[in-house]
């Protein structure tokens, strides 16, 4: 530091005072603040982006792609392959959100004059699939609704995942990979992946004609169809022999489908000596059946219970049914939960129990530590075996 001297460094001063007054009358009344952290923070994690379906196109007898583009003025933040978005639905008088895997490859959500991202659904059985088949029959081209984007960590990450990559899928499991094998044709993603994709018979196969159109010698797609001994090319199940014969060196897997596909790949993988840090395994919703969870009390009667929900001084008893989450006895009274990926992990919809017993699966519990012990769970993987208050 420069010392001119006593007198005149403290004279000095004046001229200082002088400077700042001229700034601060030159100044706006109004107070401007500007955050650019948070700014780039909103950019990257809106919490809300309204979208609209542009284009609805059959992708098998029983799944279709829709096509969303951003609306009133929003803008669609990135994303990385196998991220999924959570989108708001109102089915009558149920308000809830479901998950949906992005099947178009970002490029194309940041590259064009219109960037759009893309979801594939599949129609639910029924009884099976609320929110799948009223997606499936009811939305067109002009709806719009609220979603919510990116979420998730199945992706390709290169500092942990090696450059062969196999993707082991089944039914519309199909769809992350389907966005990877775009980003690869288009130069964005530089992995070698084959796809092994298990359908039951070739009317099952969704996404076929768009991923045999991949022109890249990087992108590998077969097809194993367990139920047409008929078929010309790879059948039964994705056993570990299969898994063996299409990976080459240092392999990392990436496992999407059901979950009875989630328990037999794993076996395979076990019988293969393929460490963890080597397997991804993308969430797989909740449980259709809780009470064959691992865990689950044995003789348990189904019940329908008391539910207090305390939210500051209000009080709501709502009922809750021990073979469904919180979440969904929640959304049927018409109370909003922010729910995600409604599998457990993500913690958006993180609620305390008060009084009560719940059963939480360990399987999927993304629940950190602390949590388990001060009593929260996680409202879309906690089932009610008492009345509870959270």
């Amino acid at each position: 530091m420069k010392i001119n001297g006593f007198l005149q460094d403290v004279l000095g001063s004046s001229r200082v005072v002088k400077a700042r007054r001229e700034l601060i009358s030159s100044g706006s009344e109004t107070a401007v603040f500007r955050d650019p952290i948070n700014d780039v923070a909103r950019e990257l994690h809106p919490d809300t982006t309204h979208i609209k379906v542009t284009k609805v196109e059959d992708v098998s007898p029983t799944a279709r792609k829709y096509t969303f583009e951003a609306d009133q003025g929003d803008v669609l933040p990135p994303f990385q392959c196998g991220q999924y978005v959570s989108i708001d639905l109102k089915i009558g008088d149920t308000l809830t959100t479901r998950p949906y895997s992005i099947c178009s490859a970002p490029f194309e959500a940041r590259t064009g004059e219109h960037p759009f991202f893309e979801i594939t659904v599949r129609n639910g059985r029924p009884g099976v699939g609320f929110a799948s088949c009223w997606f499936y029959e009811n939305v067109r081209a002009g709806d719009t609704f609220t979603a919510h984007l990116p979420f998730g960590q199945f992706y390709y990450e290169p500092l942990r995942d090696s450059r062969n990559v196999v993707a082991l899928a089944g039914g519309s499991g199909i769809t992350p990979f389907y966005s990877m094998a775009k980003e690869i044709e288009h130069g964005t993603l530089d992995i070698d992946l084959t796809i092994l994709y298990g359908s039951v018979s070739t009317k099952d196969i969704i996404l076929e004609k768009q991923l045999k159109a991949i022109r890249s010698d990087k992108v590998h797609f077969v097809n194993v169809i367990s139920g047409d001994e008929a078929y010309d090319g790879e059948k039964g199940f994705l056993t570990a022999e299969l898994i063996r014969k299409y990976s080459k060196g240092d392999t990392t897997y990436f496992v999407c489908g059901p979950l009875a596909m989630y328990h037999f790949v794993k076996g395979e993988l076990d019988k293969l000596g393929v460490p963890s840090r080597r397997v991804r395994m993308e969430v797989f919703g909740a449980p259709r059946d809780i009470a064959s969870a691992e865990g689950y009390p044995q003789d348990f009667k189904p019940q329908t219970f008391r539910l207090h929900v305390m939210r500051g001084i209000q009080e709501d008893i709502i009922e809750a049914s021990s073979l469904e989450p919180f979440a969904v006895a929640l959304e049927r009274a018409g109370i909003k939960n922010r729910t995600r990926c409604r599998s457990g992990a993500c913690g958006f919809c993180r609620c305390q129990v008060l009084d009560g017993e719940v059963f939480v699966p360990a399987e999927g519990d993304g629940r950190r530590m602390a949590d388990k012990e001060f009593g929260f769970v996680h409202a879309c993987s906690a089932y009610p075996l008492t009345e509870c208050t959270i």
